[in-house]
């Protein structure tokens, strides 16, 4: 029986012939992919499938929390204050439910 060492040496030896073989025909393959693609017209999103950014989900929107009574304009309470609410008690200004 083969001891750790022989059979680790073998299985890097038979990883190392994978890869070579794999180079070997890689291009090979390759040149065939794109001879079918320009063959059948086939463009990537019909062999890929169209994937979007998948990082961004709709998100509902946000009702206002507060609103000038002079204008009328409304606020979320999100980002950057506007003016007319900026330096001034926020609870004057919130929308009754």
């Amino acid at each position: 029986m083969a001891n750790y060492k022989e059979l680790k040496a073998r299985a890097d030896a038979l990883a190392a012939s994978a890869e070579q073989a794999r180079q070997a025909e890689l291009q090979a393959v390759i040149d065939e992919v794109r001879m079918k693609v320009r063959e059948y017209g086939i463009s990537a999103r019909e062999v890929f499938g169209y994937r979007g950014n998948s990082n961004q989900r709709k998100r509902a929107a946000v009702k206002p929390k507060y609103r000038d009574p002079v204008t009328g304009a409304t606020w979320t309470g999100r980002g950057v204050a506007p003016r007319w609410i900026r330096c001034q008690n926020r609870d004057d200004f919130l929308i009754e439910l």
